[in-house]
């Protein structure tokens, strides 16, 4: 298997990391809801048993989008059974406002890098993605196919019925829906034009508005999907199953997702919710993150110049990132929802 010895020295090292005692050993459970797809699976396989075997305890893991977890901490207001989230930065920031979230305690930011950081540690950043297009590049090659450099590509008439983009309840769907706004006179406080040119231009080329990361990689493995939308990290982790896909840097700029991690709040929290977080922002397990899944590291100590880190907004890459205006976006995110589903995806 790929980095077989590598994952041998990592394995030692969070076990280091963790250590053998069980600290909070009357913790029977912690319920962590995030992503699933690659990222379930890497935490499974890399994080999980280790922080079990340490603290005596057994992790439930809740799967789903950012804006399915946010939903189930709005609809166990009051009575939470969720001790951690993983969401989107967007959603994060909706979480946070909504009281949510916990404060994380003895954060140590020396080894951070201050995009991670949320305001009064309610939050922290797990990963960076960068967001631009995934291609099958045995078919671009085969066609003969350019590669495409911009946003505006995804309006060619050749991709009609080959481009995938998650929909606007997922953070890529919803940047595409802020670029092409950007792009055109537009913005997060002016969406109009992003409309416009997602039902003209781009609509007609969607096979399928996609938010299951599984069901996107069956979708190019199918052969039915050539072009789509989505995120470095996800890219990298199925580039490295090898699969012929690629990760384009669109020229107009690539929106960052932070991948984010609070403990949710609650009458009696988890201690286990604050130990679960710091493990994930370690430096082993960021390692482990980048070399197994090409996410863009929080933690200084992490080499970016790892070649697993190819598609990473790292180094030179870093300068095509854009920096999304949240509190505009979460301020009308629910009616262009429902507008989205109106007029767009119907």
């Amino acid at each position: 298997m790929r980095h077989s010895t590598y994952r041998a020295a990592m394995a030692a090292g969070l076990a280091a990391l963790l250590g053998a005692t069980a600290t909070f050993a009357q913790t029977k459970s912690l319920v962590v809801a995030g992503y699933g797809g690659s990222w379930e699976q890497q935490l499974r396989k890399d994080v999980f048993p280790a922080f079990e075997a340490k603290h005596g305890v057994k992790i439930d893991y809740v799967a789903g989008n950012s804006t399915d977890t946010l939903a189930k901490l709005q609809a166990q207001k009051g009575n939470q059974l969720i001790d951690v989230a993983i969401v989107d930065d967007g959603p994060m920031y909706q979480a946070i406002q909504l009281g949510f979230c916990g404060k994380l305690d003895g954060l140590d930011k020396s080894e951070l890098y201050p995009a991670a950081l949320f305001k009064d540690d309610k939050a922290v950043a797990v990963g960076q993605t960068g967001t631009g297009f995934m291609i099958n590049t045995k078919t671009f090659k085969d066609k003969s196919w350019a590669t495409p450099t911009s946003w505006n590509d995804l309006k060619d008439a050749k991709f009609k019925k080959l481009l995938v983009i998650p929909p606007i309840n997922n953070t890529y769907g919803l940047y595409t829906l802020m670029m092409f706004a950007r792009m055109n006179g537009g913005g997060e406080k002016n969406i109009e034009p992003g409309f416009k040119v997602m039902k003209a231009d781009v609509n007609p080329n969607v096979l399928v508005y996609e938010p299951s990361p599984g069901k996107m990689t069956e979708l190019f493995q199918s052969n039915q999907g050539q072009i789509a939308v989505w995120g470095t990290g996800r890219v990298q982790a199925f580039a490295n199953t090898g699969f012929p896909v690629d990760f384009i840097y669109p020229k107009e700029g690539a929106p960052i997702l932070l991948a984010s991690a609070c403990p949710v709040a609650k009458a009696s929290p988890n201690p286990l919710a604050q130990e679960f977080i710091k493990t994930l922002i370690s430096a082993p397990v960021q390692t482990v993150l980048a070399k197994e899944m090409g996410n863009g590291p929080v933690n200084t100590k992490v080499d970016v110049n790892m070649p697993e880190l190819r598609m990473a907004p790292v180094g030179e890459r870093a300068k095509l990132v854009i920096q999304p205006d949240w509190d505009a976006i979460n301020a009308q995110r629910e009616d262009w929802t429902k507008r989205w589903n109106r007029e767009v995806e119907r």
